[in-house]
């Protein structure tokens, strides 16, 4: 059976995979607010993982939707909350097991239980997170013996991840993303993979 894994290019979601490989035939995929935006780097972790790597583009209101709604909030929480529930939502046409890289003591994206029930009653699909009983220190274990990793800010290291369009868009509108973003927000980037 096939399993979707949200792809960004980085550590966990890429452990996510590799583990799932061993029950499921998995799928990356990596979501753009924009087709223009460069992702060469997370097409080349893909590769280097040795998944099939699909690149979807979110319908077009939702980038401003998003950007609208942390200006609103003052944070990106729930923006960033909402850009995942979309994600998986589009996902679930398509496969009947959608995954990701969310690890035990993550806020952000994170689901609820009821949301995760509710996917599977509307959607018929499951939606599983194999690292959710993983802490961040035993994650990094298992990283060091599998993956070799680069890292970086968010806006140094193309990744896929949701942020780096967000804060293009705030930047377009003359706002500051450090107004609404951490100061400090280290990602990571898979180079490739240990035999």
């Amino acid at each position: 059976m096939k399993a979707a894994v949200l792809f960004s290019g980085g550590k966990d979601s890429s452990l996510a995979a590799i583990l799932l490989s061993t029950w499921y035939e998995v799928e990356l995929n990596t979501f753009l607010f924009s087709r223009d935006t460069k992702i060469n780097a997370v097409m080349e972790a893909a590769r280097s993982l040795g998944f099939p790597h699909h690149v979807r583009e979110f319908r077009k209101e939702l980038l401003g939707e998003i950007v609208d709604l942390i200006v609103r909030e003052g944070f990106p929480n729930n923006a960033i909350q909402q850009v995942h529930r979309e994600a998986i939502r589009e996902l679930s046409g398509e496969y009947k097991v959608i995954a990701d890289g969310t690890r035990f003591g993550d806020r952000v994206p994170l689901l609820t239980d009821d949301e995760v029930r509710s996917f599977g009653d509307r959607f018929g699909c499951s939606y599983i997170r194999p690292l959710i009983g993983f802490p961040k220190k035993e994650v990094e274990r298992l990283v060091s013996r599998h993956l070799i990793i680069s890292y970086g800010e968010t806006g140094e290291i193309q990744n896929g991840d949701y942020e780096t369009e967000i804060r293009g868009e705030l930047v377009k509108r003359g706002l500051s993303p450090e107004s609404f973003f951490p100061p400090v927000h280290r990602q990571s980037l898979v180079t490739g993979r240990k035999p």
